[in-house]
């Protein structure tokens, strides 16, 4: 497997995920609030987690891949696969003291 070229950051697990979550709502044609009332957290929680803003428990993810009727070992190949080939390189991270 290849590594991330020097100087390239890698994407973080989160931003990939959410960008999948994003991926299979807006597919499925459904909003936000929509979604998030099924898997049972606030819209705005499901907003951060689709932005790469907050880093979701398993149970999360379990509750939004069943939300969105996609079993979770198929969302997390998919972002693994998003990993894999280094889809979705993001910009620097600055971390607060």
């Amino acid at each position: 497997m290849p590594l991330a070229r020097a100087g390239t950051p890698e994407p973080l697990w989160r931003e990939v995920v959410g960008r999948r979550v994003r991926a299979l709502r807006r597919d499925r044609g459904e909003r936000l609030a929509d979604t998030a009332e099924r898997a049972g957290i606030s819209p705005q929680y499901l907003s951060e987690v689709e932005r790469g803003r907050k880093d979701p428990s398993s149970e999360i993810l379990a509750a939004v891949a069943g939300a969105l009727e996609v079993p979770l070992r198929d969302l997390i190949g998919l972002a693994h696969a998003d990993l894999a080939r280094g889809a979705g390189a993001r910009g620097p991270v600055l971390l607060a003291a």
